[in-house]
């Protein structure tokens, strides 16, 4: 596996801008993904995706210039993500993914960071409508 602070200079800026834009024309159409999203959000949700996988692949700090520390399970915590959603981004994102001409290690190395931040942001155990609380967190963030 390669560096994955190495993808940016290969993929650059407007690879992860088709890659995101990629991602979104499969969550719009998802019925498990596309109610997480307000009406006119997912223009802005793809943005700000895209900057922080450019700064998270090696590229310019944008995202964090903009929005301070990813902090990825606070910022999703609101969202009720189980397995079945975390499955469906996923299928997006590695369709997108095939969008892209790839090396076979580049892509690895994208499918393995993008599967085990899937997996970290699930907040929701399957059926259950209560969510999980955060590990070493008693109360949700403001609570």
């Amino acid at each position: 596996m390669i560096d994955p602070r190495s993808i940016y200079a290969t993929v650059g800026e407007e690879g992860f801008n088709r890659l995101t834009a990629a991602f979104y024309d499969g969550v719009a159409a998802d019925p498990l993904l596309r109610p997480l999203y307000p009406e006119g959000e997912l223009e802005p949700a793809r943005r700000r995706l895209a900057l922080f996988l450019m700064q998270y692949f090696g590229g310019p700090t944008a995202y964090s210039d903009e929005r301070g520390h990813p902090r990825l399970r606070m910022r999703h915590f609101a969202f009720p993500i189980d397995q079945a959603r975390r499955d469906a981004w996923l299928r997006h994102m590695a369709a997108a993914l095939d969008s892209l001409e790839l090396t076979p290690e580049v892509r690895a190395t994208m499918q393995r960071y993008f599967e085990d931040a899937a997996t970290f942001l699930v907040n929701r155990a399957e059926g259950d409508p209560e969510r999980l609380p955060l590990r070493g967190v008693s109360t949700p963030p403001g609570g």
